[in-house]
């Protein structure tokens, strides 16, 4: 199915204020019944073709997505040679933390890996790490630079 522009789904969207509550239904209950144990590999993948679907040119741009899509608030932390740290903070992640204590972030890396692969243009994973007691995801993203991608 084709989408709209990105920029139209926003200007279309963007404006209209919704609870969180609904798509929390979805990720935490709904989803996890549907995928069953094969959830956390599916939603990463998915991530991966919400990225594909959606490139953007820049990390400015993902943080952007993010927060229109509800995702939290993006920031990097140290990049090295081959790997960037990426948090997720902000009230929607505080709150995914607070309420189901242990909580996975498959999409945002699924798109995470997949939109720095397409910057980068080598072959790129993501993982999230072990949270800290901040109420912040921690995402590290990896590319290989022997795997260019043409």
């Amino acid at each position: 199915m084709k989408q709209p522009p990105l920029e139209d789904q926003y200007q279309m969207f963007g404006s209209i204020a919704l609870s969180a509550f609904g798509a929390e239904l979805l990720r935490h209950s709904l989803l996890p019944e549907l995928l069953g144990k094969d959830a956390a590999s599916l939603l990463y993948w998915a991530g991966k073709q919400l990225a594909r679907r959606y490139p953007l040119g820049t990390l400015d741009d993902v943080a952007v997505f993010f927060e229109r899509a509800g995702w939290g608030e993006l920031s990097t932390g140290e990049e090295r040679n081959d790997e960037l740290y990426i948090e997720l903070s902000g009230p929607i992640i505080a709150a995914r933390f607070s309420l189901y204590g242990s909580c996975s972030f498959q999409l945002e890396a699924g798109f995470l890996a997949q939109q720095i692969e397409q910057q980068k243009r080598f072959v790129t994973e993501a993982v999230e790490l072990p949270p800290k007691r901040d109420g912040k995801a921690r995402i590290l993203v990896k590319w290989d630079r022997k795997q260019a991608i043409e």
